[in-house]
């Protein structure tokens, strides 16, 4: 018998206390046992248990040895699983929920090409921009913008999303003397309210001071294409996601206003996935194309 299945049969004996209790465990005989666990001590030169008639405890050694022995095949055994696993097709169902406005910018065509290249996984795409229970509701991976907190989740960073305060230029004519957080609270704003924000703007300034101002609004609105619509035909100022404000810069039709004040804090889009030692080939395979395809975003 060769020494990995000998750790492994020592592993068992651990976990049971018991020869005859890993024996049962394994499907082989007491002395079987007893006797890689003795061929094992040999090869190790220490004595991993303490036996009496009665009972099996385990030593100081052999309680170190146990506890990296046992990461160490839980890394050989995934290993192998991965290998397996990364020469089979990929298939089965991939539950994914993802922002609407984003999703329809940036990442119709990397998913639809990601079917079309894995035609055996089972696609369930539910666009929305609604908080979702990931456990509860099965999903697989989810696509987020905001502030990451802390969760029991597995996060992969895609690209950074500033939230930009952007106004039209019309906007602009009627209210020229824009030149600091205060100015803004007389301003009409269009707000974006599908997760009951409050008007409130947080933001850092160049020195990184924090501060907050109360935006004064007049229009809100639980999408993203609305509110930066809004904000184009001169309705209000806005609070508007890069993805979404990028265009419209580009194109003059917003301007971003007050540039030296950052929203704080930072806004990130991340893939999130729940925890597993073995993460299944076809979620592996899609946030590495979702990584692929936000390389290059315009900003």
């Amino acid at each position: 018998m060769d020494h990995i299945s000998r750790v492994a049969i020592f592993l068992e004996v651990v976990k049971h206390n018991s020869f005859s209790g890993a024996a049962r465990a394994l499907g082989i005989t007491g002395p079987a046992v007893s006797k890689q666990i003795q061929a094992l001590e040999s090869e190790l030169d220490v004595r991993l248990l303490t036996r009496t008639t009665r009972h099996v405890s385990v030593t100081e050694e052999g309680g170190v040895y146990a506890e990296r022995a046992r990461k160490a095949l839980d890394d050989l055994n995934e290993a192998e699983l991965l290998i397996q696993d990364l020469k089979a097709t990929p298939k089965g169902r991939l539950k994914i929920n993802a922002p609407t406005s984003f999703s329809h910018q940036y990442l119709r065509q990397p998913i639809a090409e990601f079917a079309k290249q894995y035609p055996e996984v089972e696609i369930d795409l539910d666009l929305s921009d609604r908080w979702v229970d990931v456990i509860g509701e099965g999903y697989d991976v989810i696509i987020r913008i905001g502030v990451l907190r802390d969760s029991t989740l597995i996060a992969k960073k895609l690209a950074a999303c500033p939230i930009l305060l952007c106004a039209a230029p019309s906007l602009l004519a009627r209210h020229p003397d824009i030149k600091n957080s205060v100015d803004l609270e007389v301003i009409p704003a269009v707000v974006y309210n599908q997760h009951g924000r409050v008007e409130d703007w947080r933001y850092q300034d160049e020195s990184g001071n924090e501060n907050t101002v109360r935006l004064a609004r007049s229009f809100a609105v639980n999408t993203a294409e609305m509110q930066v619509e809004a904000c184009v035909q001169g309705v209000g100022i806005a609070l508007v996601p890069m993805f979404s404000a990028a265009p419209y810069l580009n194109s003059g039709e917003l301007i971003h206003v007050l540039p030296k004040l950052r929203t704080f804090p930072e806004r990130g889009i991340y893939a999130l996935y729940p925890q597993s030692r073995q993460v299944a080939q076809r979620v592996r395979l899609f946030i590495e194309a979702l990584s692929d395809a936000t390389k290059d975003l315009p900003w």
